[in-house]
């Protein structure tokens, strides 16, 4: 049951820094390259609007992919 515990801990503790991320972010210089990286698919016609983040998704998970890594050592 600890494990289980630590576990919900851990994932609430993420979500919080994810959300404080969304809030803090827009107003972080730098910040603005996220969204708009080469690979991402932006279609704008008169009646339509279509984004694919492919690129932003690649990256996202590589960066997750290595935090857990680490994490799970």
């Amino acid at each position: 049951m600890s494990d289980l515990g630590r576990f919900l801990l851990l994932v609430s503790a993420g979500l919080a820094v994810v959300g404080l991320l969304f809030l803090v972010g827009p107003k972080l210089p730098g910040a603005s390259w996220i969204g708009r990286l080469p690979g991402d698919i932006y279609i704008e016609r008169p009646n339509l609007k279509i984004y694919l983040p492919l690129g932003t998704s690649l990256v996202l998970s590589i960066v997750l992919s290595v935090l857990l890594y680490f994490l799970r050592r």
